[in-house]
């Protein structure tokens, strides 16, 4: 990761909502699931984060959107959700099919969803990752 926060070639990275006890289980989630270690991890109340929101539009202050970047592409909410599952290989590749699902439906959802995340799941400490996952985070 460069100083300007760009991602490099090959790389993926998952800004995430570092209180949200929600967002902390889908981090564990790939964590476990993610066996090639192909994701990395910016919680948007880090540096890294907050530079890589604003970089593509988002708002570091209302975090109702979820961010993934490979290289010089981003996708965000659904199609990032879709993308990173399908990433994951295997049998998670038929999470890509959620595109059948017209966008604006799926992404209402979403942001219904986010938007009610913190009072449904709660608020937790920013996650501090241990020694075996710190290299799997920007900061």
């Amino acid at each position: 990761m460069s100083s300007d926060a760009g991602v490099a070639a090959g790389e993926a990275v998952i800004v995430f909502d570092g209180t949200c006890v929600l967002c902390n289980g889908w981090v564990d989630f790939l964590l476990r699931h993610d066996r090639r270690g192909r994701y990395r991890f910016a919680a948007m109340q880090g540096a890294t984060g907050r530079t890589l929101l604003a970089r593509y539009g988002l708002d570091p202050d209302d975090p109702a959107s979820f961010l993934l970047l490979e290289g010089a592409r981003a996708w965000t909410d659904t199609d990032a959700i879709g993308r990173v599952l399908g990433g994951l290989g295997g049998f998670w590749k038929l999470a890509r099919l959620m595109v059948l699902v017209p966008r604006p439906l799926r992404d209402v959802l979403y942001r219904w969803l986010a938007r009610n995340r913190y009072r449904w799941f709660g608020i937790t400490a920013c996650r501090i990752p241990d020694e075996a996952e710190r290299m799997r985070f920007l900061d």
